[in-house]
This record gives structure tokens, sequence and C-alpha cells, in this order.
């Protein structure tokens, strides 16, 4: 048995608003948490309209008051987009408010598009390739002050928050391994580098006074429900939203639609069957065996499920029955 986590991005569902988004994400935080859950993170997004969680250490804040015990973090904070020192006091801020839970996961890509980027004063030149730099000046802004360090992070100094990469190619795999963090792997969405990362990753892994030994978390899609026929229909708000991404058509989260996806092209068809190749959508018994043989190759220490399902209560019971594949 596994860790089983839940990565959020406070969908706005068509036809609803960010602060129902942002109701709805408590509420499946404390479910994760009832049923056992070990995490529940926040992704960092912009300038889409059918996400709410670009306030992304804003969004933990009120997920962290919301539980009690689950640890809370985020899948993950662009670092590019940010100035480490704010980061620092950011997260060292969340672990004053919920000490021993925080969990701060780290990217490199924008998580928008490029105009959104600028506007967000990301340094276009310098942003993705001074990540590691980025990265370790964080980390010693979160660890104990040196004598006579000038810059402090306040609330954020000594409060060791546990840094993850998060990557979907060789490159965060490496980085992980040379700094002995956690990798989490984006499987959910790019599935295609995910074997070599991981090789890379636990081949190349140096200890460090966070980690001892490799840790890989690997993310799938996931749409549990009572029947197959249910599952299916949920899965086409999924099928509908990668092909808006694809069209450059920002919209809300939107409501199951056969009739919409029945409109796809085939090329777009090939793109999203491809992307989701690791979505787990069926009843626990159509789910159970290919989601083992999932974790057998990928001998994952931790699996994080994002459940793109439009209606709460359907994605509540998603959540319930996903426990029953542990």
């Amino acid at each position: 048995m596994i860790p089983f986590s839940i990565l959020d991005l406070s969908q706005i569902g068509e036809g609803g608003t960010a602060s129902e988004a942002l109701d709805n994400s408590a509420t499946l935080a404390r479910a994760a948490e009832a049923n056992g859950y070990t995490r529940y993170w926040l992704a960092e997004h912009h300038g889409m309209p059918g996400i709410a969680s670009a306030a992304t250490a804003v969004v933990i804040a009120h997920i962290g008051q919301a539980t009690k015990t689950i640890r809370i973090g985020s899948g993950g904070v662009m670092l590019p987009n940010h100035a480490p020192l704010m980061v620092a006091e950011q997260f060292g801020t969340l672990e004053a408010l919920f000490p021993g839970r925080v969990d701060l996961g780290l990217g490199r890509a924008p998580g928008t598009d490029m105009a959104t980027a600028r506007a967000l004063r990301r340094n276009m030149e310098r942003g993705v390739d001074s990540f590691p730099q980025d990265v370790m000046e964080l980390q010693a802004y979160l660890g104990a002050p040196e004598e006579g360090q000038r810059l402090l992070a306040v609330p954020g100094a000594n409060s060791h928050v546990p840094l993850w990469i998060l990557g979907s190619s060789t490159y965060g795999a490496q980085l992980a391994a040379h700094l002995g963090l956690p990798y989490a792997f984006a499987s959910h969405f790019a599935p295609d580098m995910l074997f070599e990362a991981l090789q890379v990753y636990r081949s190349g892994f140096r200890p460090s006074a966070q980690l001892q030994k490799p840790y890989a978390m690997v993310g799938i899609m996931g749409v549990a429900a009572d029947t197959d026929a249910e599952a299916e229909r949920l899965y086409t708000s999924m099928q509908q939203s990668f092909a808006n991404l694809r069209r450059n058509v920002r919209a809300p989260f939107p409501k199951p639609s056969y009739d919409a996806v029945a409109e796809l092209t085939p090329d777009e068809r090939v793109m999203i069957d491809h992307m989701l190749r690791y979505a787990m959508v069926g009843s626990p018994d159509t789910i159970r065996p290919r989601l083992q043989s999932f974790l057998d190759q990928t001998q994952a220490d931790e699996l994080i499920i994002s459940m793109p399902i439009h209606d709460i209560d359907a994605r509540l019971r998603s959540l319930e029955l996903f426990v029953s594949l542990r």
C-alpha cells in the first residue's frame, strides 16, 4: 500500500463561480483528510477561466483552515514567476499557521501563456535558466540563517519547509537527484518521459539533509464512479477541457457532454488520448488492475490523483472510491 494524495486546480465549473470553486476545494480537502489521503496540493495556473488557484499560497491557507491533519502544499509553485524570497515568506507563513503540514512543490514552467507570463513580471530571459539557483536560494531562506546573513525570510527562516521538484522531463529529475529532494512527475498530462525520468532520478540520487533515499511521486487523472458508463460520462468534461487548450479557447471547466466529445477532430482525439494515457476512468473493478499495473511499472513511492469532475458530489464519490483501490 502506498500513500494516495490529491492534486486540485480549484476548477471553476461551467455555470459556477470562483467562490464556489474554492468552497468545493475545501469540501474535497476535508473529505480527503477523512478518507486517509496523505496530501492535498494546489497547482499554480494563471489567466484560465476554469482554474481558481492562481494565488496558490492563499488557496493553500484556505485549505489549511478547512482541515486539521492532512499535509497541504503546492503542486506546484512555478518558481520562475516569483522572487525566491517572496516564496520563502509565503510558505514560511503557511508553516507558521499550519506547523508540520506544509509542502513546497516547485516547477519551472510559467503555468500560463507567454503574454500572461510577461504580465507576471517573469524574467523571460533568465527565468527558466536560473531555476536551479533559485531553488537553492529558496532552500537557504527556509533553512538556518548563516552568521551575518543580511537577507532573511521572516517568517521562513528555520522553518525547513520540505521542497519537492516537479517535472515532466529528465531536467527536473536530474535536479531533484542532484539536490537530494523528492521528485513528482506530471504523468497525469505529460506521460512521454515518465520511465526515463524515474530512472534518471533514482540512479543519480544523492542523499541530503532533507532526504536520505529517492522518493518518487507519480500523477494520474482519476475519474471513478459506481459504473463504467457514469465514469466515462464524467470524463467527457476533461476531454473537452484538453480540446479547449489545444484550440486556445479559454472557458470554465465544461459540463459532461457526449455530444461535445463527438465533435472532436481525429487529431484532437489522438492528442487527448496520448496526453491522458494514464487516466484511470471507470468503476473500481475496472480501474483496479490498470492502476496496479501502473504502480508496478513505476515502482512509485506515492500516487497523486487529479480528479477533473464537474459536479462536486461526483468528485467526492470518486475520491471515496479510489480509497478502495489502495
